[in-house]
């Protein structure tokens, strides 16, 4: 069975105890807004009624904010 990206956000959370306003944060690194309410949407369960599936730009977005909260911005190219 594959992993779908809200799994992979939910792993991801987990790994590194985020709380719904540290993914919100992460995001905004990326330029990306989401608000608290879109985000637990994400990880809900697949049978809940407000369930919305994960698109690649968020979790590329979030991975992306990830990096640059682990690692700090990009160095200006010279």
């Amino acid at each position: 069975m594959a992993l779908t990206n809200n799994d992979i956000m939910k792993k991801l959370r987990v790994a590194h105890s985020f709380r719904d306003d540290d993914i919100v944060e992460v995001l905004k690194l990326a330029d990306f807004k989401m608000t608290k309410s879109e985000l637990s949407a994400i990880f809900r369960k697949e049978d809940h009624e407000k369930y919305v599936p994960c698109g690649d730009q968020l979790l590329r977005n979030f991975l992306d904010g990830l990096i640059i909260k682990l690692r700090g911005p990009m160095p200006p190219k010279k």
